[in-house]
C-alpha cells in the first residue's frame, strides 16, 4: 500500500487560483491538513470555503521574508509542525527578451527564485531538526528546455533547479527530501495566449496528482509528460544542429505565438508588473 499524506500539514504557495487551488484540493482530499497562502487572501478564502477537508487560508508575500515566517509560524501554531511545503507561487512575462520591462524581470526573480529560496531556507532547518519532512517546489519544463520568449522566466526555473539540487546534497541524509515538478504548459491564467507546441496542455490537476504521487514516492525529479524529460536529456547532449531541430519540434517559440499580447494583458498587469498583485500559477 502506498502511503497516504492523511494526516500531514501541507503548506501551499499561491493556493488561491490555478495550480495551487488544485494542489489543496488533492491534498485535501487525501487527509492532509492544509494551508492556502496567498497574497490575495480573501480569494484564498473564497478557495479554502470551497474545498473539502481541514484547510485554511492565510496571507503570504513569497518575497518578503517577514510575511514567509509569519505564514510558517501560524500554521504551525495551528496545526503543528509543517511536514511538506509546496512552493508553488510564480509568475511569468512573455516576449522577446530586449522588450521585457525591468520591473517584470525584476518580480519573476523576486516571486520564482528568491521566493523558492526563502521558503526552503525559513522551512528546511525544523525540518532537519525534527528529522523529517519534504519540501515540494513546482517549477517548469522550462528549467531544462528554455523556450524563446521566455528568457527570464527560464532562466529563474534553471536555477530553481539548480539551487534545489545543491541544497538536497546538503541535506541528504537529514531526512528531509525536496522534490521538483517540471511540467510543460498548463491550462492556468499564467499561460493565457501562449502556445503549447506538440504537446497538448497539461491541467492543473495533472499537476496536483504529481505533487500527491512525489509525496507518497518521494524523488527528486518529476517531468510532465515523461517525453519532456526525454526531450530535455537528448538537448542536453546533441551538437546545436540537432539541438535547434528537436527544439524547433518540441518546444513552441513564444515569441512567433504571443504576437498579440491582449490575450496575457490581464494576468501580466496584475500578476507581474504589479508590485501588489497576486502571484498564484
Amino acid at each position: 500500500m502506498q502511503p497516504t499524506p492523511a494526516g500531514l500539514v501541507i503548506a501551499v504557495t499561491g493556493a488561491a487560483r490555478g495550480i495551487g487551488r488544485e494542489i489543496a484540493r488533492e491534498l485535501a482530499a487525501a487527509g492532509a491538513r492544509v494551508a492556502l497562502g496567498d497574497r490575495d487572501l480573501d480569494a484564498a478564502r473564497d478557495t479554502a470555503r470551497a474545498l473539502p477537508g481541514d484547510v485554511a487560508a492565510f496571507p503570504v508575500d513569497v518575497t518578503d521574508t517577514p510575511s514567509f515566517t509569519a505564514f510558517l509560524d501560524a500554521v504551525e501554531q495551528r496545526w503543528g509542525p509543517v511536514d511538506v511545503l509546496v512552493n508553488n507561487a510564480g509568475v511569468m512575462w512573455v516576449g522577446p527578451f530586449d522588450e521585457e520591462p525591468e520591473d517584470a524581470a525584476r518580480r519573476q526573480v523576486d516571486v520564482n527564485l528568491l521566493g523558492v529560496i526563502r521558503g526552503v531556507r525559513l522551512a528546511a532547518p525544523a525540518m532537519r531538526a525534527r528529522g523529517r519532512g519534504q519540501i515540494v517546489t513546482i517549477a517548469s519544463g522550462a528549467a531544462k528546455l528554455a523556450p524563446a520568449g521566455e528568457a527570464t522566466y527560464a532562466a529563474t526555473k534553471h536555477a530553481v533547479y539548480g539551487y534545489l539540487n545543491a541544497v538536497r546534497t546538503e541535506l541528504h541524509g537529514s531526512g528531509v527530501r525536496l522534490s521538483v515538478v517540471l511540467p510543460g504548459v498548463v491550462e492556468t491564467e499564467l499561460a493565457a495566449g501562449t502556445a503549447t507546441g506538440p504537446v497538448r496542455r497539461l491541467t492543473p490537476a495533472e499537476v496536483a496528482r504529481a505533487v500527491l504521487g512525489v509525496i507518497r514516492r518521494p524523488r527528486f525529479e518529476v517531468a510532465l509528460p515523461r517525453r519532456m524529460g526525454l526531450a530535455a536529456r537528448l538537448a542536453a547532449v546533441l551538437p546545436d544542429p540537432a539541438r535547434f531541430r528537436l527544439l524547433r519540434t518540441a518546444v513552441p517559440n513564444q515569441v512567433l505565438a504571443v504576437t498579440d499580447k491582449t490575450a496575457r494583458h490581464s494576468y501580466e498587469n496584475r500578476a507581474v508588473t504589479d508590485p501588489d498583485g497576486s502571484s498564484e500559477r
